[in-house]
């Protein structure tokens, strides 16, 4: 079932999505993100993971505005380490390097060491890459 939350202006901030064929959570970030979005969707989203008894995540950043370096601490050091206990084996992060979100999926990319993580440009690539692992199981 599809989900969506909202800022405080009443902006669509992340889509979640459980994708049954593909057996992995589809994850759409839009839009500027806070400390409180990420933290709040991070859950959301890992929550989905865990009821679905999926382990692969689809995260696509291409819309999102701005760096997110703010809360790359907590990412790596908090929210991966919990997704990883929830049951995430594979992530694949679709970025574009057009953005200034970019540069912080690489470093995201380079400390993370929960679960294994790729990042792609292309949607379908990462799509192909991440079905090897999702539907393994």
């Amino acid at each position: 079932m599809r989900q969506e939350l909202r800022s405080s202006l009443g902006k669509t901030y992340l889509a979640i999505e459980p994708v049954s064929t593909d057996r992995w959570i589809d994850v759409n970030w839009m839009g500027y993100l806070t400390g409180d979005n990420i933290r709040t969707g991070a859950a959301a989203y890992t929550a989905a993971l865990a009821e679905s008894g999926y382990h692969a995540v689809l995260n696509d950043t291409r819309s999102v505005l701005g760096p997110w370096e703010h809360s790359l601490d907590w990412v790596i050091n908090t929210w991966a380490p919990q997704a990883a206990a929830a049951g995430l084996t594979h992530f694949a992060m679709v970025t574009t390097s057009e953005s200034m979100a970019d540069a912080t999926a690489v470093a995201f990319y380079q400390q993370l060491t929960a679960f294994k993580a790729e990042l792609f440009s292309n949607m379908e690539e990462a799509k192909k890459w991440l079905r090897q692992f999702s539907l393994a199981r």
